[in-house]
């Protein structure tokens, strides 16, 4: 089958007004449009138009056992369109959800709560592809002694010698520690505001876009201790097309930009920053792989003409790119997802369905309609299990 799937976008105040209408080809709503998913989560369920009325979450259970499919999906997808910074946030690895949830569960903490970290007991591995010509993220903390080099080049207010000597440790992961739990749990407003003032006042070779954007923050969230945590972090610029993978552990943010996200089925997430919400010092400093590392770019993988898969190796899922301009085919991995992103592009599964997809537009692929062919008018992406 191939089924027609759509919903609304989620209107959180970082999206952004103009990104997603205008992949849509759409007059914008007026609201923020900062999210809109294409799965069978329960915060956000897609509508399945097929008649019945349904969305996602409950079609999946009541065809599940005449069609051989599973009852859920294992990833979910999305178009993320930032108008501005979302908040500094990591997620849990498999085995901490699972405790985590079970703690809070116990505790008898409500699952709406706004102090509650975990939602459910899963992880939330993710993959982002930039479909605008650039797309801005923080991901991962920086090689320790380029960050030296930064906050060297801050002068030497009082609260910029305490952050240097929060990063003095001989070993890079416990300074980063030291220092993020300092500005997440004990630095005063005043201080973030007096090492802020210092990175507006200064101009340090090879650091312009990292104090730009610690500008642009303070505008947004002035004496939040995240603008500090971002100064720590690796600040990516993806091309259109180009991809990172944030595994478990790795505090990352997007900035800026429209692009297409898979991620593990959860909500789980927990914040270091940027935002107003909750922050536990604690249970983030528990998660946190403090280890400097590159920016986790994901290249993608060739799979035969016009066709190509982000596969960062997990079972949860994959992402399937089929490139404008030429008839492209993908074998897919399980109930798959197929999200249009430019021109109209044309789909032909094994049974000889059809459908078209302009971009914005969605659909349900099951697995006995693999392979699923393209006939090059258009550019999509195809959700499916990993491997």
């Amino acid at each position: 089958m191939l089924i027609p799937l759509s919903n609304t976008p989620r209107d959180y105040a970082w999206g952004s007004p103009t990104l997603i209408a205008d992949l849509e080809g759409r007059e914008p709503s007026g609201a923020p449009e900062a999210e809109v998913w294409f799965g069978d989560h329960p915060g956000s369920p897609a509508e399945v138009h097929d008649g019945t009325g349904r969305t996602l979450d409950a079609w999946l259970p009541a065809v599940a056992a005449s069609h051989g499919i599973p009852e859920k999906l294992p990833y979910l997808l999305k178009l993320l369109a930032a108008g501005a910074p979302l908040s500094i946030q990591v997620h849990p690895s498999k085995e901490q959800a699972v405790e985590g949830f079970a703690r809070e569960e116990a505790a008898g903490v409500p699952r709406d709560a706004g102090e509650r970290n975990y939602k459910d007991d899963n992880h939330k591995p993710e993959v982002i592809v930039a479909l605008s010509d650039t797309f801005t993220a923080l991901a991962g903390l920086r090689d320790i002694a380029a960050t030296r080099a930064l906050v060297e080049s801050l002068g030497d207010a009082p609260a910029v010698r305490t952050l240097r000597g929060h990063l003095s440790a001989d070993d890079p992961a416990e300074a980063l520690r030291a220092t993020i739990g300092w500005l997440l749990g004990a630095a005063r407003p005043a201080e973030i505001e007096e090492i802020v003032d210092a990175a507006a006042s200064t101009s340090p070779e090879g650091f312009d876009a990292e104090l730009a954007l610690t500008r642009s923050l303070h505008r947004a969230y002035p004496a939040d201790p995240g603008i500090v945590v971002a100064l720590l972090m690796n600040l990516v610029e993806l091309r259109r097309g180009e991809a990172i993978f944030v595994p478990a552990g790795v505090l990352h943010a997007y900035v800026a930009g429209l692009g297409v996200e898979i991620m593990a089925a959860s909500d789980n997430v927990l914040r270091g920053g940027l935002t107003p919400k909750h922050i536990d010092v604690d249970e983030l400093l528990g998660l946190v792989d403090f280890r400097p590392a590159e920016p986790p770019f994901l290249a993608a993988t060739p799979a035969g003409a016009g066709t190509e898969v982000f596969a960062p190796g997990i079972a949860d899922f994959a992402l399937g790119h089929l490139v404008a301009g030429e008839p492209a085919r993908l074998e897919l991995g399980g109930v798959s997802i197929v999200l249009g992103v430019a021109g109209g592009t044309t789909l032909t599964g094994a049974s000889g369905d059809r459908i078209t997809l302009r971009p914005g537009q969605a659909a349900l692929a099951t697995p006995d309609e693999s392979p699923l062919v393209t006939d090059g008018g258009g550019e999509v992406f195809v959700a499916m299990p990993g491997k």
